[in-house]
């Protein structure tokens, strides 16, 4: 089973963050995980085709997709669209930014309803926002309280630094349930 993540990173942040999806997808026993930053040259369509699910992240600029992340939804995808290439295949998404919010809402918006017009069938988080005094093993997940997909916060400092723990734990969940639910899709 395949899953593909292709994202945009403009300072390292939201790669960061693909690399915490990735790992989550790869826990999943049978699952062969790509990243595919749209930045390189020449994305692997024949990879994005035989994909189970394909995971798209963006970092959040003024409340909205990056510009390289636009330019790949609309001008690289019309075939892809036209042909309903990706129908029934698992989709998700993740976005981080400077700011608690940063509006970060609107860019799972715009993945979300890039998903359902290639016919596409999404997987949010199933987490209650993050509560530390919970007893339940996922208290310190979802410390931005998304469900449509993965949100992170990130300083601006360097992406080591951030996100922060939480965030990318939460995009580990997110990458491991869309996995596990594209393998019982697949069944």
């Amino acid at each position: 089973m395949i899953v593909s993540i292709i994202y945009d990173s403009g300072y390292g942040h939201t790669a960061k963050q693909a690399e915490a999806v990735a790992k989550g997808a790869g826990q999943v026993q049978g699952v062969e995980v790509n990243l595919i930053p749209v930045a390189e040259n020449g994305i692997p369509w024949e990879t994005l085709e035989k994909s189970d699910a394909i995971i798209f992240g963006s970092p959040t600029y003024n409340g909205l997709i990056s510009a390289r992340f636009k330019q790949f939804f609309e001008d690289s995808t019309k075939a892809v669209w036209w042909d309903l290439k990706w129908r029934n295949k698992i989709a998700a998404g993740f976005t981080n930014s400077g700011a608690q919010s940063g509006d970060k809402l609107n860019t799972l918006m715009s993945i979300a309803l890039f998903a359902a017009q290639n016919g596409m069938i999404w997987v949010g988080l199933d987490l209650h926002p993050a509560n530390p005094t919970s007893k339940e093993p996922t208290k310190d997940l979802n410390s931005l309280g998304s469900w449509l997909g993965a949100m992170a916060q990130s300083d601006n400092a360097s992406p080591e630094v951030t996100p922060g723990e939480s965030d990318l734990k939460t995009a580990a969940y997110l990458g491991q349930r869309v996995a596990k639910i594209a393998a019982e899709f697949k069944r």
